[in-house]
């Protein structure tokens, strides 16, 4: 996702505040500081390696670096190893990590702050560092006020009670909204995710991280699925009313709803009461949920397709078996995690997961759906790989029922022209 430049009114974030290059190599850290001279930064300081660079940020503690700028590859102490002491010492507001070495390196960095947000990592960038690369990733430094920087990123979510969550689909608040997702081949709607919102009466609309762990494994959580998928059973029909072409919805399935016969049945039922096709609904589960009962998982899955209905791996790629679980399962698509798809032109190690579920996929006859595309380039090297469809804020965020006929009218053309770009 794009992050948008510094508006011409407002200063940008950084302007005249304090930064700090670390780079053994004098030329490499005069072309740095010339950058950061370049972007209005205030004070700049200098060190040639990890060590100094910690004594000269204890001795400025009474006015705090906003930003730490270093090499990965230094004599005495290396740019991991610094990274780990400011994370420690709490010694600087940002990091970035720059490196002409192995790009496998800087995922390590990036990995690393995946892991703790502590580390203040804007991000990490390949030398030569280039002036509009490295204003992108300063754009994420900055408060609410600060030009073109997002918000900070906030706290988890509280997660409401079991209680006011019986109360609330009682009330009908629960609603899905749809992700498309997009074929690469022409650009062309295949078919959505069916992702569940509260539209809570005080707090307005509020994503699943407000509610799903609370629940997960209670019986609660059969009557949220069947209230969702009844809702989505109807939008199918208004959708096909509207002269729509055939689309399949996606649909989550929990681990205890998927291992549960019972429920199994009251799925099936309400769909073939609502003269849906099954063929229009795919059923997506995760390698955990398959994993925690699996014996009577992979039964009801095979019920599931025998009765037409589509399976598909959620999430693929990231658990300890993902290959093994794929292959023993009936599925139907295979969901590519974000983990593996974003940034996965620039880093050699998502790339190489990513050729690898894709070519398992096209190898067992099965659809392969990337999550998480956000940037042209993701799409470009997707497409040039043979993946089937794209999910992602590149395309479209999840919507309302209500707008995905006129987001198709829209973004049609735009659409097709991403899939014919070089």
């Amino acid at each position: 996702m794009q992050i948008p430049p510094p508006s011409a009114t407002a200063s940008p974030p950084w302007e005249g505040r304090r930064v700090l290059v670390v780079e053994d190599s004098s030329v490499q850290r005069g072309y740095l500081v010339g950058l950061l001279r370049q972007l209005a930064f205030g004070e700049i300081f200098e060190a040639a390696d990890g060590n100094e660079a910690l004594q000269l940020l204890e001795r400025e503690r009474h006015d705090r670096i906003f930003l730490v700028l270093t090499d990965l590859e230094m004599p005495g102490m290396d740019g991991i190893e610094l990274t780990c002491q400011l994370r420690d010492r709490n010694l600087a507001d940002n990091l970035i990590v720059v490196s002409a070495r192995d790009p496998r390196l800087l995922e390590i960095i990036e990995n690393m702050a995946r892991e703790d947000a502590a580390i203040g990592l804007l991000g990490t960038l390949l030398k030569p560092v280039q002036l509009e690369s490295l204003a992108q990733l300063l754009c994420k430094a900055g408060d609410r006020d600060g030009g073109c920087a997002p918000a900070p990123p906030p706290s988890l979510p509280a997660q409401a009670s079991l209680e006011e969550l019986a109360q609330a689909l009682a009330r009908k608040e629960f609603l899905p909204h749809f992700q498309p997702k997009v074929a690469m081949q022409n650009g062309q709607l295949k078919g959505v995710e069916a992702l569940a919102r509260w539209q809570h009466p005080q707090r307005g609309l509020l994503s699943p991280a407000h509610f799903i762990d609370t629940l997960e494994g209670q019986p609660l959580m059969a009557e949220f699925t069947l209230v969702l998928v009844q809702q989505v059973l109807e939008h199918i029909q208004h959708w096909q009313q509207a002269g729509l072409p055939p689309l399949t919805v996606s649909i989550n399935l929990s681990a205890d709803n998927l291992a549960e016969r019972a429920f199994i049945d009251r799925l099936t039922a309400l769909v073939n009461g609502s003269g849906v096709a099954p063929a229009s609904l795919v059923w997506e589960v995760t390698e955990t949920s398959v994993m925690r009962q699996l014996s009577q998982a992979l039964t009801n899955m095979g019920r599931l397709r025998l009765m037409g209905f589509g399976l598909a791996m959620d999430d693929f790629g990231i658990g300890y078996s993902s290959m093994q679980q794929f292959a023993r399962c009936p599925f139907t698509e295979l969901k590519i995690d974000r983990a593996f798809v974003n940034g996965a032109a620039q880093w050699p190690n998502r790339l190489t997961v990513l050729k690898s579920a894709l070519d398992l996929g096209q190898s067992l006859g099965v659809a392969t759906v990337a999550e998480g595309v956000e940037t042209v380039e993701d799409w470009k090297l997707l497409r040039d790989l043979g993946c089937d469809m794209a999910q992602g804020y590149l395309l479209a965020k999840p919507m309302p029922a209500e707008e995905l006929v006129g987001w198709m009218r829209q973004d049609r053309r735009r659409l097709r022209a991403l899939a014919g770009s070089e």
